[in-house]
């Protein structure tokens, strides 16, 4: 038998706040995003985002394995922890915007990557 060596990249670990999902006929992808503002004094006509993302690409048998899971491991969790329920700030956040003015709303307005 020969010996074999072996490297494991594991990847760079970040919290990700957004998720797109595409398909294709052969493949489902997962594209998990961090969309960060910084603040940059030497920039300024533009704000600066940084757009971190990793994509994970799965068959359409093995989404529906990751679905399936997914579902045991949140049964699982409001079993030890309690029923998950959307954040009050996220809910404040909400009725906020719901009642902001129409006004103050614009058509031409770019589409935002935070909340």
């Amino acid at each position: 038998m020969k010996n074999i060596n072996m490297t494991i990249n594991e990847g760079e670990s970040f919290f990700a706040h957004e998720l797109a999902i595409n398909y294709n006929p052969t493949q489902l992808i997962f594209d998990f995003k961090n969309v960060t503002p910084r603040n940059d004094p030497r920039s300024k006509d533009a704000p600066l985002v940084v757009l971190k993302h990793n994509v994970v690409m799965v068959t359409p048998y093995h989404a529906v394995l990751i679905h399936k899971l997914l579902g045991d491991m949140i049964a699982r969790y409001e079993k030890d922890f309690g029923k998950i329920d959307k954040p009050k700030a996220v809910k404040a956040f909400e009725k906020k915007n719901k009642t902001k003015p129409k006004a103050e709303e614009s058509a031409e307005a770019s589409p935002s990557y935070f909340g």
